[in-house]
């Protein structure tokens, strides 16, 4: 492969970083890889894993990306989102919970990407503007502007383009009659920092997915009066404490005065929508243009191994981290692997044709599936076959434990984030956490991991 061959990431977060983490590896076996470029418009890596304490726009005007909150822990066991060839027990040591709060997974993730000098091949605080392909010299122009010099940048020329920028930075916010005459506070949770602002408060929390789950047990332990969790189609049926219910999808909103499908009302003093993010690429040409909805990400449209975009760029342009997940990072180094050892030629893609096919057989089989177990069997498989087909080298398939998880946490969600995991990579147990995590209310790293409490 010519040495003038440049590929351009886009996003240094969990996705772009595995990216990186493959290529140094591909460079490290003398293998002929182009030359390569990430840009990230914060200041560090870490995409959402990186804490800002800003909403709305940041200090250059830009959206801002994180979602994280203080006092998040992961709602995944660690063991589940496990790197096989850096595991919990290589970086910290010693056996430690099953699960995080975000500045000890963080310090996780930090210490793989830090085995090797992977920032050299990361521009911060420079944010891709415009990409699109042009026809008569098969590759991509990118344009990107540099964020502390408020300065458009030349147009850049690139063969290959990944983008890894993730899909739960841009919030999706629905419109209900009255809420915008609630006198109350209203946020969605893209933005929520602190949920002791919450103390005391009666709540009304709009979805039931997993962030809905969370937002609602992280706003009662922080001293919350009582939540209402509104669901789209069904109650997940959860044992919650008497301060905890839910009811149906929200109506209308009369002053302080909320509605529910069912007739029923109830009187709240702050609303919060957990109603989703929206897969959103402004930067890319119209035709570049990942675009899914509702049940299809889990399996977008048009990515090919849930990697390759086909219909349009030659087969250069690479979607990493796309998909909603019950796998995450391991998911997404898998991708990663997968996209590199294409672009080295070190696999092949068959006809437009055959992969339109592949992909339509991948979506009606999830639009059979009929639950989250389902949709858990549906990723399992996805990820194992891409596992073996970049010789992974490692048992994937976390299944058992993510089902454990879903199903104890509907008797016990207030301290499911108790429960020990085995890890599938090192066989070490988790150690039961110091102080439950409803009474954790200290999420440093320091006092995670301080044993002797």
């Amino acid at each position: 492969m010519s040495a003038q061959k440049r590929i351009c990431v886009i996003g240094a977060g969990p996705s772009g970083m595995s990216v990186l983490y493959h290529y140094n590896k591909l460079k490290q076996e003398g293998k002929d890889v182009p030359q390569i470029v990430c840009y990230d418009k914060q200041s560090d890596w870490g995409g959402l894993w990186l804490y800002s304490w800003e909403t709305g726009i940041d200090q250059y005007g830009e959206p801002v990306h994180g979602s994280m909150y203080r006092g998040m822990w992961t709602n995944n066991p660690k063991e589940v989102i496990e790197l096989p060839d850096y595991t919990f027990q290589d970086h910290f040591k010693k056996p430690i919970p099953s699960f995080l709060p975000r500045e000890a997974m963080f310090d996780y993730l930090k210490g793989r990407w830090s085995q090797s000098d992977l920032r050299q091949w990361i521009k911060f605080n420079h944010v891709v503007r415009h990409v699109t392909y042009n026809d008569d010299t098969d590759d991509f122009s990118v344009v990107v502007k540099n964020l502390p010099e408020d300065k458009d940048l030349p147009a850049q020329r690139f063969d290959y383009v990944i983008v890894a920028t993730g899909h739960f930075s841009v919030p999706n916010i629905p419109y209900f009659e009255g809420i915008d005459q609630f006198p109350g506070r209203i946020i969605h949770s893209h933005d929520l920092r602190n949920a002791s602002q919450f103390k005391g408060d009666r709540i009304l929390v709009v979805g039931d997915s997993f962030s809905g789950v969370d937002i609602a047990i992280q706003t009662l332990k922080y001293g919350a009066k009582n939540v209402i969790i509104s669901y789209r189609t069904s109650a997940l049926g959860y044992k919650w404490p008497s301060e905890i219910e839910e009811r149906p999808l929200l109506n209308k909103v009369e002053g302080n005065t909320v509605h529910f499908k069912d007739g029923s009302s109830a009187e709240v003093d702050s609303i919060i929508l957990c109603t989703g993010y929206r897969h959103h690429f402004p930067f890319m040409e119209e035709s570049l243009r990942l675009k899914a909805s509702d049940k299809e990400t889990w399996y977008p449209p048009g990515l090919y191994k849930g990697v390759l975009w086909y219909p349009r760029g030659n087969n250069k342009l690479m979607y990493i981290g796309m998909q909603n997940q019950l796998y995450v990072f391991t998911m997404f180094d898998i991708q990663a692997k997968w996209a590199l050892e294409y672009i080295v030629g070190d696999r092949e893609v068959p006809d437009k044709k055959t992969m339109e096919a592949d992909v339509d057989n991948w979506n009606q089989r999830l639009n059979e599936v009929g639950d989250v177990i389902g949709i858990l069997d549906f990723q399992t498989e996805y990820v194992k076959l891409l596992a073996e087909e970049v010789k992974y080298g490692c048992d994937v398939d976390c299944a058992h434990m993510i089902k454990h998880e879903l199903v104890y946490s509907v008797d016990h969600p207030l301290s499911y984030k108790d429960t020990c995991y085995v890890s599938n990579h090192s066989g070490v147990k988790s150690i039961k956490h110091h102080t439950s995590f409803m009474e954790a209310f200290d999420d440093s790293i320091e006092t995670f991991l301080d044993t002797k409490q």
